[in-house]
Order: structure tokens, then sequence, then C-alpha cells
């Protein structure tokens, strides 16, 4: 059979490759329901990656495909994955030890990333040794199965080959024709000997294409299913998760003070005031998004200087010093220009009064701890300064957003807000455990990466309308240009806009919500003439701050530069 086997077309024995990967991916997601996501070999081997990852790739990967990075990151896993099985299926043909020795390097490669994740436990490897063990098992029994798709019917002597079944030709030579049976009368000696010609090798009789696709089309068909039914499972057990959100946000003890006339100008290209959920820019290394049960959900405060306490979500809810506030976030990630950035109305509970309630004080009025470290529900960890979370402003933990509990995508049941700092330094989403400790003591995910251990949010203004490379319109209609400036915990004063590097011109302000949310403004460029023309703004900060017009990337602190668009004037 080995023989056979080796003899299998280099297709066959990939579509054996690719099905038996299937199966063992089927196999191992089904493994995985009762551990979670994070037992899955896919998303373990994806959230491994990304911790891996280089921060230039990781710049790029968020530069050049934004919120779906995460969809590319998984594609890219699947196809590694398909091409590995299927050369590996080729590979295999007639030696076992090399589809044992395949199957076993990608269930080790899977079992090391799910047992290492910040959240892991020794369970979730088994997941990722079962889906190697069926990939195996699926690979040998395939190629067996195209091996015998191609063998003889029957293992008797060929009739072609001897006249009758183990009869004596004329010539008394055990079967082949005799020599004056030949056509032509050549190769008398091959006549005579009965050797047959290669053309008649009798190891194939011929593919059996049919029979080879029925029996691939049927293990992958099986395959399909277990997969399919393993994900249904998985969203039909979140189903406890979903009705706990199906509740209603408390009525805050200091609700938001209303958004003044005038704060959304209403123009056409230019984003709303508030960023509906749906819109609001999500960057963060989670591959699939945490379903949890609030009803199960804690909350452990515990470190440094600190009683340790543990809060449930109805605990919450029921506080009485519920607090609702606009707050614009921003991701560290954001190109100058760029769209990670959205504003929304928060409801929570005040972050320094539930700190204070633990006995926790800022390192100013003598507290031994200066890093607050927030950790996520997939192990993501975020340092925050104490004492910023301290000083007065709005920081809470979020349990609505824009008067709805908020989505799962962005942080359901608990996240972080504080306003006026990145989103990797402050803003966890999924919160299980706050610990109170120092900067020296631990670096959060993100710093031996190479980002910034503080990284207040810097002064920056951007273009909505008109996009660049626009044609819009002119002959004495004057061109509108407007757009956003944001300096949290600050407030914007002023925007100024040029236009082909001449000089600063003031552009309109919309009204102020609050100094933590981002301000529109309009320009109107009344002299605006026919041809190729660049436009430039930048923002004053309340504090005097002029934006500076110095280029630099967004690692470690966040871009800055001036955002320019070049547009052409009919």
């Amino acid at each position: 059979m080995s023989e056979l086997m080796k003899q299998t077309p280099r297709w066959a024995a990939a579509v054996c490759g690719l099905v038996a990967g299937g199966a063992g991916l089927a196999a191992a997601e089904a493994a995985a329901v009762p551990f979670g996501p994070v037992a899955s070999p896919v998303q373990a081997v994806g959230a491994a990656t990304i911790d891996l990852a280089p921060r230039p790739l990781k710049e790029f990967a968020v530069a050049a495909f934004g919120t779906a990075d995460k969809v590319v990151l998984l594609v890219g896993i699947g196809v590694v994955l398909a091409v590995f099985a299927a050369a590996l299926g080729i590979a295999a043909r007639g030696r076992r030890w090399v589809a044992g020795t395949g199957a076993g390097v990608l269930a080790l490669v899977g079992a090391a990333a799910a047992g290492t994740r910040p959240d892991a436990g020794p369970l979730d490897i088994l997941p990722a040794l079962v889906g190697g063990a069926v990939a195996y098992v699926a690979l040998v029994l395939l190629t067996n199965a195209a091996a015998g798709a191609g063998a003889e019917p029957d293992s008797g002597v060929r009739a072609d080959e001897t006249g009758e079944s183990g009869g004596l030709s004329e010539s008394g030579g055990p079967g082949g024709a005799a020599v004056g049976d030949r056509a032509d009368g050549a190769d008398e000696a091959e006549a005579t000997s009965g050797a047959p010609e290669p053309s008649e090798t009798p190891d194939r009789q011929g593919f059996d294409r049919r029979r080879f696709v029925l029996i691939a089309g049927a293990a992958a068909a099986a395959s399909a299913a277990v997969g399919t039914g393993a994900g249904l499972y998985s969203r039909t057990s979140a189903g406890g998760a979903a009705q706990s959100r199906d509740f209603a946000l408390p009525k805050p003890a200091s609700p938001a003070p209303p958004v003044p006339d005038g704060a959304d100008l209403e123009i056409e290209g230019v984003e709303s005031f508030f960023t509906p959920p749906g819109e609001f820019y999500r960057i963060d290394t989670a591959l699939s998004v945490p379903r949890i049960d609030a009803t199960s959900w804690r909350l452990r405060v515990h470190g440094a200087g600190v009683q340790e306490r543990e809060y449930t979500f109805a605990q919450l809810l029921e506080r009485d010093d519920i607090v609702e506030r606009d707050v614009t976030l921003a991701c560290v990630s954001n190109q100058v220009g760029g769209g990670y950035i959205g504003n929304a109305r928060w409801i929570g509970v005040p972050l320094a009064e539930l700190l204070r309630e633990a006995g926790v004080r800022p390192p100013s009025e003598g507290g031994p701890a200066d890093q607050l470290v927030s950790r996520s529900d997939d192990g993501m960890t975020i340092g925050t300064p104490v004492e910023t979370v301290m000083d007065g402003r709005d920081a809470m933990l979020a349990l609505g957003m824009n008067g709805r509990p908020l989505p799962p995508e962005h942080g359901f049941p608990v996240r972080m807000v504080v306003p006026g700092l990145y989103g990797y330094v402050s803003a966890c989403k999924w919160l299980t455990e706050i610990e109170l400790t120092t900067f020296d003591a631990f670096d959060a995910y993100w710093v031996p990466r190479g980002w910034a251990a503080k990284a207040p949010i810097k002064l920056q203004s951007r273009i909505d309308t008109p996009r660049d490379g626009a044609s819009v319109g002119g002959g004495g209609a004057g061109v509108t240009v407007a757009g956003v400036a944001w300096a949290q915990h600050v407030g914007v004063d002023g925007v100024q806009v040029r236009i082909d590097g001449g000089e600063w011109r003031d552009a309109r302000l919309a009204e102020e919500a609050t100094e933590d949310t981002w301000r529109q403004w309009v320009f109107d460029w009344e002299d605006a003439e026919p041809g190729e023309h660049t436009v430039s703004v930048r923002a004053v900060g309340r504090d005097g701050e002029v934006q500076t017009a110095d280029e630099a990337p967004p690692a470690p602190d966040g871009a800055t530069g001036h955002h320019t668009i070049t547009v052409s004037v009919g």
C-alpha cells in the first residue's frame, strides 16, 4: 500500500492534507468550547502573534488595515495553515512518520500558544493536542483511501498479461504472446520472455477520481458540521452574558451638563459631536470579544496601601455617587489627521472615590503606589498614574455609553475612562482587577513593546472636509473647510488654517461642551482661486500651547505634526 500512496496524484495528496487539517481544526475548536476562546488554538496563536510582533509591524497593521487588522490576521493564519496542511499531505504520501511529525508540530505550536496566555489554565492546551491527533488520524485514513482509489479492483493476475489466468502460451512460455503474434515482429526477446511493456505496468489501473472526491467531500462536510456546531453551541452558551446586558442604567447623581447649542455645527463631512457606538473606534488585542456574564462578574481591588475589596456589578449599579460625563477618547496609534478618536456620553462610578474607599492615597498625599494597574478579562494590563486618576478629573468605571449599557466591543460590563490620557494607559476594557503598585515594580503590557509608560493626549486638530485629493467648487462661492480639534482636560481655545504655506488665519469655533471633549471648527475660504492648493490646520490650547509642526510617528507616546491636505479648486 505504501507504494500506491507514493503514486497518489499530488493534487489528491494536497486535498488529503487540507481536509485533514480542517478536521483537526474543527476538533480543536469543539474541544475548546468548555474552556472558552483562550483555549482555541487559532485564537491563541493569533494572540501570541500580536504579542510577539515587533512594534513597526503593529503600527503598519493598524495604519494599513485599521479596525480590520484582526480579521486580516485571522485570515493570514488560515492561509498559512492551509498551505502547511496541503504541503504536509503531499510530503506524507507513503510516509506516516511525516504525517505524525507535521500534525505534532501543529499541536505543539497551538498548545504552547494557549498554555502561555496570561489567563490560561492547565487544561487549555488540550484542544490543540486533540486537534493534532485528529489531524494525524484523518490524514492517514485519507491517504489510505486515496491509495485505494487507485488500486486494482482484484488482486489476481491481469488477463491481458496471461491470455488465460495461470495458463501457458503457445510457445510454452508463462504468459505473453508468441513471437509470431507480434504485429511488427520486433523485440523478439521481450516478446518471448513475456515481460510487459512499460505502458502496461500492473501497479495502477488508473486513479478513481470520483471515489476519492466522495470520500474527501464526506470528511470535509463532517468537519464543517463539527466546527459549525461548536460555534453555535458557543453562541448559545453566551446567552446568559447577553441577557445580563438587558438592564436599565441607573439615574446619575451627577448628570452631564447639557450640550450647548452650537456645539455641533452639523456640517456635512464633519463627524458629529457624539460618536455612535457602532462607529466608535476599537483598537485592542482581543481577537474575539469577551462575552462576560455581568451577574457573575467581580472586580478585585488590591495592592500597596489598599484594604482589599471586591465589587459585584449589582453593587456598582446601586451606588449613590453615579456620574455622567461627556469625554473624548483617543488612541495613541492615531496618525495625524486619523480617525482613532471618538466622543461619547459615559455613565459610571467615580474612580477616585472608589479608590479612596479602599484606603488609596495618591503619592502627593503620601500613598505608597504611583501606578494603578488595571487587568482585563482577556489578560491585558494597562498602567495609569494614580496621581492622575485622583487629581479631580472625571475618571470613572464606566457602565454605559451614550445612554445604553456598554456594548461588548467597548468593554461590557465595566471599563475605565480617564480624560486626558491615551487609551493604552487608561481605558482598560472588560475590567476585572485593579492593583495598586509602582512604575518601577511593574511594566504594563505596552511598555516592554516600546511605548511610553505615561502618555497624556497631545494637542491635535483634523480636517474632515474637504477630503484630501478632493475637487471643490470655486467661482466666488468659496470653500468650506471644517473639522475637529482636541486637547482633553485642557480645552481648545483656537484653531487656525493656512493655505499654501501662507499666514495662519483664525477659524470659527463651535461652542465648547467641556474641556474633556473635542471641539468642531469651520473656516470659510472665501478667496479660493482655481488650481491646486494645500490646506493645513493647527490648534491652540487653553494653556497657550500651539500645536507643533514637528512631525513624529505615533510611537512611543503619540503622533505630532499639522494635518495637511491637497485640494483642487474648480
